[in-house]
């Protein structure tokens, strides 16, 4: 096959969300490129240089080489397709590859001899050349390492992280040739000043990612049973950890919910592929459940505090600090805050949520739950969901201010000082 040099590629990236726009606009640095969505919402805002996810700032959107539409028709003539899509799991947490395979048969209508399709979006190993590649060849054409080659490199964003920038984190990256992994690998590196790690096959760079975040997840649980454990043996958690840690090699997690589109979803993807080859991973099916019940846990540890304080959760005025799935970020992604608030209405609490950096329309339409636009006072609790900036300013003593007299804290993030909280993880 025929390759542009890396330098003179014409670059479309699929998928304008938390992974696909910092890389767009980090190549668009180097050269013109297009950003495909079919949120036509989300491409008109972006092309005003704003992005609701704060990943990009307007300076960012408008200083490089880099539009947005909703057009197919303007990337037929892109030699390079970077798919970025989702790959959520469905309500059985079976993988949902939907977002994948339409964005493979939109890019696959717009392949021509010579062109090169990367994949980013997190999946099980093989399903970039098991799913994917059968439908650029089907819908194309075109003949796979004959007429188009294909490449994956996982990708690493971390949302709201202003220190782990894409630029700052080693991109795996392998292609589905010797020739292919060779160009995948100088395209990133234009754009890593970390490096790269070429894998020796795509299913080896498959299967990284998946253990990335699998890995982070087990530990999390680990973490997790401790705090509830201790919590019977009426040991603070953090204490220990703390005292644990003085150790060079212990690892540092910390307790907490499991929300995002990657600690909570990738290891439904490796699970998946391991039973499909007859392995039943039981390490990582009991983390899953684990930090699947922390939501309920937090829930019934706080309707504790209310029978001893005997406040009675029927008609009680509680307000959720924070509902994005981690600080300082407007992603609802999966977000385990969305659980306490549904079970204690459930129970007919009356429930106020108030988080600046969420939007509300989004809120509304992914969770069916609304935000308040201030804070009140009198509340008979105060969860402290999500550890935002502006929360933690507030402190203990801000905090507490917002209840009534007899009202409980609950502090899920351990950020307060335990002394001044009458309840925490």
């Amino acid at each position: 096959m025929s390759w542009a040099a890396p330098d003179n590629v014409k670059l479309a990236v699929v998928g304008l969300g938390y992974v696909g726009l910092p890389l767009a606009i980090a190549f668009a640095r180097h050269s013109e490129v297009i950003g495909y969505d079919i949120n036509r919402k989300r491409v008109s805002e972006l092309n005003q240089g704003h992005d609701s996810t704060g990943e990009a700032n307007a300076e960012e959107l408008s200083s490089g080489q880099f539009t947005a539409t909703d057009e197919l028709s303007e990337i037929r003539h892109c030699n390079v397709y970077i798919v970025t899509v989702p790959t959520p799991v469905d309500r059985h947490n079976y993988p949902d590859l939907t977002p994948l395979v339409h964005a493979t048969r939109a890019v696959a209508s717009c392949l021509q001899h010579g062109d090169c399709v990367i994949y980013e979006s997190t999946v099980y190993p093989g399903a970039t050349e098991e799913t994917c590649v059968p439908l650029l060849e089907e819908v194309s054409g075109l003949g796979f390492n004959v007429d188009f080659a294909v490449g994956y490199s996982p990708e690493r964003i971390n949302p709201g992280d202003r220190v782990h920038r894409l630029p700052d984190i080693v991109k795996v990256t392998s292609g589905s040739s010797a020739e292919a992994a060779e160009f995948v690998d100088g395209l990133y590196q234009k754009i890593i000043t970390a490096g790269t790690h070429l894998a020796p096959s795509i299913r080896v760079a498959e299967a990284a990612k998946a253990i990335e975040n699998t890995q982070r997840d087990v530990n999390i649980a680990l973490v997790n049973e401790l705090a509830r454990m201790f919590k019977r043996m009426d040991l603070d958690t953090e204490s220990v950890l703390a005292a644990a840690a003085s150790k060079w090699n212990f690892l540092d997690f910390k307790p907490g919910l499991v929300g995002g589109h990657c600690i909570g979803v990738d290891p439904y993807y490796l699970i998946h592929k391991a039973q499909e080859h007859g392995y039943h991973p039981e390490l990582i099916l009991a983390a899953r459940r684990i930090n699947n019940s922390m939501a309920d846990h937090v829930t019934g540890e706080l309707l504790k505090l209310f029978a001893r304080r005997q406040i009675h959760v029927v008609g009680a005025r509680v307000l959720v600090l924070g509902v994005a799935f981690k600080e300082n970020c407007p992603d609802l992604r999966n977000t385990q805050v969305a659980t306490i608030v549904h079970e204690l209405q459930r129970m007919h609490a009356n429930v106020e949520i108030y988080d600046p950096w969420v939007d509300s329309e989004q809120l509304s339409n992914e969770t069916g739950l609304h935000l308040s636009d201030h804070l009140g006072s009198d509340y008979d609790a105060v969860v402290l969901a999500v550890a935002h900036r502006e929360f933690v300013e507030m402190g203990a003593d801000g905090v507490r201010k917002l209840l009534r007299k007899g009202g409980v804290v609950y502090d899920v993030k351990c950020v307060l000082p335990a002394e001044l909280v009458d309840g925490r993880l």
